[in-house]
């Protein structure tokens, strides 16, 4: 329907026979349908009657629009929207069938996993996040996040080892790098989403599945992969506290695998971990038992040989009812009690508190250790035949500055108080610090290493102020040669860092004592029969 029309070139013929159109002339749908064919007429006429086409034209001169009639919006209904809503329940699906264009969905399974809550701080401001795993009846694994305000709603909620309906959540590719299952995507749950406990027991999902590896296996694992080990414990090493980066302090176990492949592995716990399985393991060894360990979810750590550690999502299952657990308890009893297996986290001590390199004094120099960008660390077994008495000790400052103790060198300043130029102060009493130089010899050769404060009170077993009391306030110089000479040929377990510094214009390689422990002989010997077996392997 034409609504407005003016004639802009009047040179030109006119097609039909168009007229004002005002609200009187409101024609039929009949009337509007002869309209159009004797429009169609007229335009037939207007072509072969040239007298017509001038008369047409005058008429189109004479033609004025009618100003539009304004817009009447059309009326607003109250029952505007969809005429029904489905509300029938989402169709429970497989996990493996899950996929980020379903609309809507449900799944039904058990969680086997739930990570602690942790809080973070980022260009958005602080936050807080959780996760936990699930498993359905079919051996779908995938992993649920919740972020901030949806952790209010479902932490207190979810918990291991339950059965749960899950729905109206998004699915997003899953982080590899944080998410170890088998599936490429991971739920995370909004402020829509529904989790709704079942509370009949549905044997058909499974509590747990694992997907062991043997030990064996491990040593070709990559580092930072995340997999399920189940071994026999054979040591169990105290709890010990481990200052985080980050300044916060927690628990560190360290115990060891071994299983049917002939290889033995280091486990470290870490956290919670250490006072709940890690407690019960040490009294169960410590009582003659060993028992078999199930680690679900372990991280590979391929510092110094193979290793694996806990992380939030690992779940320890001690003395577990399977086939697995059954078949290595009764090769255990049989054959692995008394045979001997090569540990893949290679130089490990027995009964150490972490990773450590076993080296011989020999291989210092014949490996070339220390002259990297970085220092090296290695443990030696060794002996100490000498030790520089001119020289075991020095005054230090006993200032703080800031949460730390100056230790600077200080000096007389008159016949009773010391003086210290980096903190430019004057004091009464000094601290005195241990500088101990010393040789120490194995089998294969002997070195020099120095060894500070806390390592010379291991070696020496006495205060550095005693001894320099003993030598220069009471110059008692017979008992104090005693006392070094009591030190000398005694055997110890040496933490040494290597590494190669500038004095003056030459390089040479510094070895500093950083730890001194008493020989652990019974340790020592499964070292020494485990680098027996290695040497028949080869």
């Amino acid at each position: 329907m034409v609504l407005n029309m003016e004639t802009i070139i009047a040179d030109f013929e006119i097609i039909g026979n168009p007229k004002p159109f005002g609200d009187s002339d409101l024609l039929s749908v009949r009337a509007l349908t002869d309209n159009t064919v004797a429009r169609n007429n007229n335009i037939s006429n207007n072509i072969s009657n040239p007298v017509a086409r001038n008369a047409s034209h005058d008429n189109a001169q004479n033609f004025r629009p009618t100003i539009q009639p304004p817009y009447q919006p059309p009326p607003v209904y109250k029952g505007r929207g969809a005429v029904m809503k489905n509300e029938a329940p989402a169709r429970i699906i497989p996990i493996a069938a899950l996929n980020p264009y379903q609309g809507r969905w449900a799944i039904r399974a058990r969680v086997t996993a739930k990570g602690d809550l942790r809080r973070y701080n980022n260009a958005r401001g602080d936050g807080k996040v959780f996760s936990f795993d699930l498993l359905d009846s079919d051996g779908g694994e995938i992993r649920v996040t919740c972020f901030n305000a949806v952790v209010d709603r479902f932490y207190s909620v979810i918990e291991v080892g339950k059965v749960y309906m899950i729905s109206k959540g998004s699915l997003k590719p899953a982080q590899k790098n944080f998410n170890h299952l088998k599936n490429e995507w991971e739920i995370f749950l909004e402020s829509t989403s529904t989790v709704e406990l079942c509370p009949d027991e549905d044997d058909s999902i499974p509590r747990q599945q694992f997907s062991f590896r043997p030990i064996s296996d491990i040593e070709n694992v990559d580092n930072n992969s995340i997999l399920d080990v189940i071994g026999v414990v054979t040591s169990v090493n105290p709890s010990v506290p481990i200052l985080r980066k980050n300044g916060m302090e927690t628990q560190r176990r360290i115990l060891s695998l071994k299983d049917s492949s002939g290889r033995s592995v280091e486990l470290t716990l870490w956290g919670e971990f250490c006072n709940r399985e890690g407690q019960q393991m040490q009294e169960m060894v410590d009582a003659g038992f060993s028992p078999i360990l199930a680690v679900k979810a372990g991280k590979v750590n391929d510092f110094s040989g193979k290793s694996i550690g806990s992380i939030s999502t690992t779940q320890l299952f001690i003395n577990p009812e399977f086939p697995e657990a059954n078949s290595l308890r009764e090769w255990f009893d049989l054959v692995g009690k008394d045979s001997a297996s090569l540990s893949i986290s290679k130089d490990v001590i027995p009964g150490g508190t972490k990773n450590e390199i076993r080296k011989t004094i020999s291989q210092i120099k014949d490996e070339g250790l220390g002259r990297s960008d970085k220092p090296d660390w290695i443990t030696i077994r060794a002996t100490i035949s000498f030790i520089k008495t001119d020289t075991f000790c020095y005054t230090a400052c006993p200032l703080m500055i800031g949460d730390r103790q100056c230790n600077k060198k200080v000096t007389r300043s008159g016949n009773t108080r010391w003086q210290c130029d980096r903190c430019n102060q004057e004091f009464e009493e000094c601290d005195y610090r241990f500088l101990l130089q010393a040789q120490i010899l194995d089998g294969t050769g002997l070195t020099w290493v120095t060894a500070f404060q806390e390592a010379g009170e291991e070696i020496m077993e006495y205060s550095a102020k005693d001894l320099y009391l003993l030598k220069h306030e009471q110059q008692d110089d017979e008992r104090f040669g005693e006392i070094i000479k009591s030190r000398l040929f005694k055997q110890f377990m040496f933490r040494l860092k290597i590494k190669e510094e500038l004095y003056g214009d030459e390089q040479k390689v510094k070895i500093t004592v950083v730890k001194v422990d008493k020989v652990n002989y019974s340790s020592e010997s499964q070292y020494m029969l485990d680098s027996i077996s290695k040497f028949c392997r080869q």
